[in-house]
């Protein structure tokens, strides 16, 4: 594999475009990056493919994306290094479309230019008190505890605090979760980031909140993933039983959405069990559905600081499964947080 700046990618590009009859180049490392470049090489024997990326080292989301406490996931690197490896692949990091090269002299210098990156920014939720201190997108948050150089400077507070919100219930949302609650001597054992771990062995938080716009039956996440965060040692999960009544929409759209149909066995299931014993360092964890972000609040003791999330209490629209949508029903709460 390859590292080269702006002089040394102008340079390799340039004196290689000349040497096989079909020349590619994939903008991006992540997976999306590799799986074409592996498919390329498969299906035209001639073809050599050249792998660009702004990062120095390659593999994407996989690298700085997986959570770190999830080994197997990362496994797939080896299939990709193979990939990198092979004589008719090169990887070339260090290079920036927009800046090193433009994408018009991209298209000068290869026959096929694929763009694979990922998104690099956030969608904004358009609510009051969005840009307050403690607020962070899950992007670069995972970033930060997965050593990404563009989350390096994130330091999030968590010292502050005893309580964090999480917006969303998908599996990027559980693995923000589960980082903050799971305890930092597991942690420790896994790839996570030095200044990561640090931060979060001295962390204050407690309790964590994971909300939702829909109901259970609509929760993003895999049953492989809310098992594993429900078996977390030394945390008790809260769930309000009244939230998991079903729809007869509801049981259609479990009927045929097997995963779906688990996850909400397995949230029924811990709605039921019984907080464990109290202990020094016992944690919650609160799933709470039917509630979409309505501002955020400002803390009186710290100004500029978040303290509080104000909610409004939702319902579901249509009769199509899968396809409900999440409305305002006009009743409001707010629950306390510092992050």
């Amino acid at each position: 594999m390859q590292k080269l700046g702006l002089l040394g990618a102008r340079r390799w590009l340039c004196r290689s475009i000349s040497s096989n009859p079909l020349r590619v180049c994939v903008v991006g490392s992540g997976p999306a990056g590799f799986y074409t470049a592996e498919k390329m090489l498969k299906a035209h024997q001639q073809a050599h493919v050249d792998i660009i990326d702004r990062l120095s080292t390659p593999f994407g989301l996989v690298r700085s994306g997986v959570a770190p406490d999830h080994p197997e996931t990362k496994i797939v690197i080896n299939q990709f290094s193979r990939v990198a490896h092979h004589e008719r692949c090169s990887f070339l990091g260090n290079v920036t479309l927009g800046s090193s090269i433009s994408l018009s002299e991209l298209r000068d210098l290869y026959h096929v230019v694929v763009l694979a990156y990922g998104a690099e920014s956030d969608r904004s939720l358009g609510i009051p008190g969005e840009n307050l201190k403690g607020i962070h997108s899950a992007r670069e948050f995972v970033w930060w505890y997965n050593g990404h150089p563009d989350g390096r400077n994130l330091e999030p507070d968590l010292k502050s605090t005893d309580t964090a919100v999480i917006l969303g219930q998908g599996n990027v949302a559980l693995d923000v979760a589960r980082i903050l609650l799971r305890p930092t001597t597991e942690l420790a054992t896994t790839d996570i980031a030095s200044h990561a771990l640090a931060t979060l062995e001295e962390s204050s938080i407690r309790v964590v909140y994971l909300v939702g716009r829909r109901g259970p039956a609509q929760a993003a996440c895999t049953a492989k993933e809310l098992r594993e965060i429900l078996g977390i040692h030394n945390v008790d999960i809260f769930i309000q039983e009244s939230d998991l009544l079903l729809t007869p929409v509801d049981e259609e759209e479990l009927k045929s959405n097997r995963i779906q149909r688990r996850v909400h066995e397995l949230l029924s299931k811990a709605a039921t069990s019984k907080p464990k014993h109290a202990c020094l360092n016992q944690r919650e964890l609160h799933f709470v559905f039917f509630r979409k972000p309505n501002s955020f609040q400002e803390s009186k003791d710290r100004a500029g600081h978040v303290s509080g999330m104000h909610f409004e209490k939702t319902v579901l629209q249509g009769v199509s499964p899968g396809k409900q949508i999440a409305v305002g029903a006009g009743e409001f709460e707010d629950i306390k947080c510092g992050l």
